[in-house]
């Protein structure tokens, strides 16, 4: 019986894999072409007498209400060009980064057919680590100053658990997440559980979209939180069981376990070694349970109720070692 059950297990798996090469081999025909524009270089290789000629070709990066000096002012100053001499040391050539973004949207192009390939537009802001990269239809933006390495001087103020996903690699997995911002619907619900789960469906288009990136990478974790996830899973889900949180609409529920911060807050020792989010794990752990024990398309998942992907999810966390 051992031996026909391992026999079932391994036809299983090759069933699996061949079914993965084939997709794989589907996306890859897919025609995807971009286009860059460096907006940054068009900005700061201007003078005052050729920025309204950078105006003209860039209107939506200019407000209508600042005035010229504004921006003369921008290019001029030291610390602006310092921040751009640094971006065109990593940056000066973004071919690889564009194969990578090509490739991101064969995959989507393969789930969601209608969506229309973006133009793609590199910039340098204001290091607003909540909108590193905006997906807007026709437009891709993407904030360039905040993908220097998490080592990088710059980000000496910025306190670990943001800066250690200021790394080029992080480029993809965060236009994923703009991708995901403009098609999941949010959750109706304020408890706990619909705001897991909601994170989780995010997550799991990342397992589709971008399979070769390691889990760490698509959640924005380490290595070694990503292990200590996976370890503490059974733990996790247990204290929010006994503790009654998953349907409990708690304002502080959102900051404790599944907003952007350095720990999830169990208000226990263990906090300190946790990682932010960790909510959001737990949640993508449903989902994936979900996508294995149900026949439903990822168009369908997407747009399906929370508690009704929790209750036909058959999730079991996994128990601590």
């Amino acid at each position: 019986m051992k031996k026909l059950f391992l026999l079932l297990t391994v036809l299983l798996a090759f069933s699996s894999c061949d079914k993965k090469a084939k997709i794989e081999n589907a996306i890859e025909e897919i025609p995807v072409s971009m286009k860059v524009t460096r907006f940054e270089q068009a900005f700061f290789e201007a003078s005052p007498e050729s920025l309204p000629q950078v105006k003209m070709q860039f209107p939506e990066f200019f407000p209508k209400d600042v005035p010229d000096q504004v921006w003369i002012d921008k290019i001029q100053h030291p610390q602006w060009r310092e921040l751009y001499a640094e971006v065109e040391k990593k940056y000066k050539n973004f071919d690889n980064q564009k194969e990578q973004i090509e490739d991101l949207f064969k995959h989507i192009k393969y789930y969601f057919p209608t969506v229309q390939v973006p133009h793609i537009y590199t910039a340098i802001g204001d290091m607003d680590y909540l909108n590193k990269t905006i997906y807007a239809h026709d437009k891709l933006i993407i904030a360039l100053e905040l993908y220097l390495g998490k080592n990088h001087r710059f980000y000496d103020e910025f306190p670990a658990y943001l800066k250690q996903n200021f790394e080029p690699r992080q480029i993809v997995p965060d236009v994923v997440s703009s991708f995901a911002f403009g098609i999941l619907p949010p959750a109706r619900d304020k408890e706990l559980l619909p705001l897991m789960i909601t994170a989780g469906k995010e997550l799991y288009l990342k397992d589709i979209l971008i399979p070769e990136y390691t889990d760490a990478e698509k959640i924005g974790y380490t290595p070694e939180q990503i292990q200590w996830s996976q370890e503490n899973e059974s733990f996790i889900w247990t204290y929010f069981i006994q503790k009654k949180l998953l349907y409990s609409s708690d304002s502080k529920l959102p900051n404790r376990f599944v907003n952007l911060a350095p720990f999830s807050k169990f208000y226990l020792e263990i906090d300190n070694e946790s990682p932010g989010r960790i909510g959001q794990w737990i949640g993508w752990q449903i989902v994936r349970s979900f996508m294995d024990n149900n026949e439903v398309s990822i168009q369908q998942m997407l747009k399906m109720d929370p508690k009704e992907i929790f209750e036909k999810s058959k999730y079991k966390p996994k128990k601590n070692e």
